[in-house]
């Protein structure tokens, strides 16, 4: 979701005027219209609209086949049983929320999070247009107008690799595609700097994501076309609807700069900007959003103030503990071997990534490095990593000697070519891990 300029830069007193007086989030809708207006949508009107009853759809069945002015036919494979009782109070908690639910075939009694803190974005149900159909082009291709040191999500699926530039995901924030014969949902959520993927499978049945248009905690909630479930992006959540309580699957993911991409995967393939839409590609619509200290747009929460709420950390959770490595610590250290939930990991730095948050032209942004997390067995041999920072630098195991990439590739030494088990983690702005994930533990260094 975007907003207009002045907006991004409130101060954190107009921030708490905001939290104490919820109407005033129809001007913001307001505002946010100019952007909405750019996307080729109508902002929608910030009252609530309950639906009389369920619709098939919302009670669980799917659509009929054949697609939808929405999207695509959806996939084939009975419902399943909700994982969360009914609220018999849901119509009052709609009337009382800041959202609209006009034309959403929804079962709104189920729900796994209050409707009070979920928000319009300012935009209405995919104004900002998911990819259905994305075309792809060559590595060869795509360095026509990828600079260097542009941002874009490594994905790569059963030996397959595929790039997904964010000057596109930008205008977008999902991509529906397949990689490696496994339906995925590309997804990128400017507001928090989320770049996650997820398989569509559920239950036998391959969803299609769209963008709400709505909030929660600034991150983007998505839904889905079979049963108009809403989803929480960061978490991979459904919220609300039949499938409210699911879980979607994470898949590994990273964001790194296009020369880093293109020469681990020469041969690969790259989102093109033929997607059938207009959109300013190569642009930025979030000027200046991503400075650490200022105040993130549409979160009414009090920040974690352990760090700079938009400060970037590498994310990562396992077995229950969550785990936020700040990107000046290891801007400093370059490689850190550590634990997380009783599982050993390792997390890689590398700068030479561009913001895509910083300045109008993305390719001009400010360089704030990439990370990867991987796990550090190989062979049944736990490797310890290190970085040498002699001669141009680099990570490598103290094991052999081998040199490392970003991408978690030996590229020289007796272990070139073996590739280390890549981990889950996403690069968000602390805010929006932080709200989430509020036993988050910050890594503070080496020597702490």
């Amino acid at each position: 979701m975007a907003a207009p300029q002045g907006t991004l830069g409130a101060s954190k007193q107009a921030m708490s005027t905001i939290r104490s007086a919820r109407p005033l989030l129809a001007l913001l809708g307001a505002l946010t219209a100019a952007f909405a207006v750019a996307c080729g949508s109508a902002a929608p009107t910030a009252t609530s609209v309950v639906p009389a009853a369920p619709s098939p759809a919302a009670s669980g069945e799917l659509p009929p086949s054949g697609g939808t002015p929405d999207g695509p036919a959806p996939s084939p494979g009975a419902p399943q049983p909700s994982k969360v009782e009914p609220d018999p109070d849901f119509r009052e908690a709609l009337a009382a929320a800041r959202i609209s639910t006009f034309a959403w075939e929804t079962d709104f009694s189920l729900h796994t999070v209050d409707y009070g803190t979920i928000f319009s974005g300012g935009v209405g149900r995919d104004g900002i247009p998911p990819i259905d159909n994305p075309t792809f082009e060559s590595v060869t291709e795509a360095e026509e107008w990828l600079a260097p040191l542009e941002p874009v999500i490594a994905l790569e699926v059963e030996g397959a690799a595929k790039a997904y530039p964010l000057q596109i995901l930008m205008w977008h924030e999902i991509v529906n595609d397949e990689i490696g014969g496994v339906p995925v949902a590309v997804t990128f959520c400017p507001l928090c700097n989320s770049a996650i993927v997820f398989d569509r499978r559920l239950n036998g049945v391959i969803y299609d994501f769209g963008v709400s248009g709505n909030l929660r905690n600034s991150d983007l909630i998505m839904w889905d076309r079979q049963t108009e479930s809403w989803w929480q992006q960061l978490t991979g959540e459904g919220i609300v609807g039949t499938l409210a309580g699911e879980r979607l699957t994470f898949i590994p993911a990273q964001i790194v700069a296009w020369e880093t991409y293109a020469e681990a995967y020469p041969e690969s393939e790259v989102l093109s900007r033929a997607t059938g839409f207009n959109r300013r590609y190569g642009t930025n619509p979030y000027v200046g959003y991503d400075r650490v200290d200022e105040p993130p747009f549409l979160f009414f929460e009090e920040t974690d103030g352990r760090l700079q709420p938009k400060e970037r950390v590498a994310a990562v959770s396992i077995g229950g503990a969550d785990v936020a490595f700040p990107f000046p610590v290891l801007a400093e250290e370059r490689v850190v071997n550590h634990s997380v939930g009783g599982r050993d990991i390792v997390v890689f730095y590398e700068p030479g990534t561009r913001s895509a948050l910083d300045t109008r032209a993305i390719a001009s942004g400010k360089d704030v490095g990439a990370t990867g997390v991987f796990d550090p067995v190989v062979d049944g041999i736990k490797l310890s990593f290190a970085f040498e920072a002699s001669g141009a630098g680099a990570i490598v195991d103290e094991q052999t000697g081998s040199t490392w990439n970003i991408l978690g590739k030996a590229v020289a030494g007796p272990l070139a070519g073996t590739e280390l088990t890549r981990i889950v983690h996403q690069d968000h702005l602390w805010f929006a891990w932080a709200a989430f994930k509020p036993d988050t533990v910050v890594y503070r260094g080496a020597a702490q």
